[in-house]
């Protein structure tokens, strides 16, 4: 579990990774990130309370170097990756090593089921479990279980993992995409079990909503850099958002200016202003739709849906473009949250 300014959900993410029983010896290996709201403290403290926990440290702060560190300090065969923004269902951890065993995968993965406190946090987390919010990735919303293009945390062998040469450290966002790439590319299955489930706790602003989903954004800009088609078309929805958005600017610029009139004027409006005008519909219907929570949630999702297109979308053209290089997640820098109930 790689960990940096989690104080408000880390003892709930190590307690439902500790109540796992797998009829085996276990451990839980913290990779413990330069955290500066008392995430570490709170980890030492949980590690003097239970032998199974071990901290490594995780100077970088970046997840694929923690990732690493806490693979090369265990000491067991099946590698569990979690995650201190998540919590696992109970059973998952047995059910998982099930699967394992029954398809002879390498790699196995559930469903992320997104939770909120506040309305914002809710909004969010009905759009991530929605594929409308997040493109329909089966660890999102999929039902059907059967081989994957990547897995939601993972389930791995250990042995896998070291003959593909483990988490690449030099990809910030997109690691786990790259290494089930790697995986599959090795001849070995990458599988999705629906009846995994993990919680997941999104961000809990606004802001750092758009930081987080504009890294991600750069890092899949740079990984379609580096393997180009290996990429899914759903990809290319948000930068097409986005390039739609700047064509309607300079659109009506020129045609308050008078530079464009005429058919031709007409004619490019339509092409342009029609499609935002349906994904507008689109949001709205969305916002609308039984299951939006109260009015606050509801006037959230407005908002928090084109935030994680346009974000995503403007990232990812960046990420193409220049690369990702040294973009980092920073919404969780400097994190004060108040503590889940």
């Amino acid at each position: 579990m790689p960990v940096l300014n989690e104080r408000a959900y880390l003892e709930h993410a190590v307690a439902s990774v500790l109540a796992q029983d797998v009829g085996a010896p276990t451990e839980l290996v913290l990779a413990l990130g330069p955290s500066t709201d008392g995430t570490t403290e709170l980890a030492q403290r949980l590690a003097a309370a239970d032998e199974r926990i071990r901290l490594v440290d995780n100077p970088a702060a970046h997840i694929p170097v923690g990732l690493n560190a806490a693979i090369r300090a265990s000491r067991f065969p099946t590698i569990v990756r979690v995650d201190a923004h998540s919590e696992l269902a109970p059973g998952y951890a047995a059910r998982a090593l099930q699967t394992l065993a029954r398809t002879g995968a390498a790699n196995v993965g559930g469903v992320m089921h997104a939770e909120g406190r506040s309305p914002f946090q809710k909004a969010v987390a009905r759009l991530y479990n929605s594929p409308v919010g997040l493109g329909g990735g089966a660890y999102h919303s999929g039902r059907t279980e059967g081989e994957a293009e990547s897995a939601y945390l993972g389930v791995m062998r250990r042995h896998v993992l070291e003959e593909v040469g483990l988490f690449d450290e030099s990809i910030r966002r997109g690691e786990d995409w790259e290494l089930n790439l790697r995986i599959r590319q090795a001849g070995h299955r990458v599988w999705f079990d629906p009846e995994l489930s993990v919680t997941y706790w999104p961000r809990e602003s606004w802001v750092r909503l758009a930081r987080q989903f504009r890294a991600t954004g750069a890092w899949r800009g740079e990984l379609v850099r580096r393997y180009g088609r290996s990429n899914g078309i759903r990809y290319f929805a948000p930068p097409a958002l986005v390039l739609l958005v700047v064509l309607a600017v300079l659109l009506a610029a020129l045609r308050v200016t008078g530079v464009l009139s005429g058919p031709a004027s007409l004619v490019l409006s339509l092409l342009v202003y029609l499609p935002l005008a349906l994904y507008a519909l689109l949001v709205v219907g969305v916002a609308l739709t039984p299951g939006g929570g109260d009015l606050r949630q509801r006037l959230w999702t407005l908002a928090v849906l084109p935030t994680m297109h346009l974000s995503w979308g403007l990232g990812f053209l960046g990420g193409v473009l220049r690369g990702a290089r040294d973009t980092v997640d920073a919404s969780r820098l400097g994190t004060r949250n108040t503590p889940l109930p």
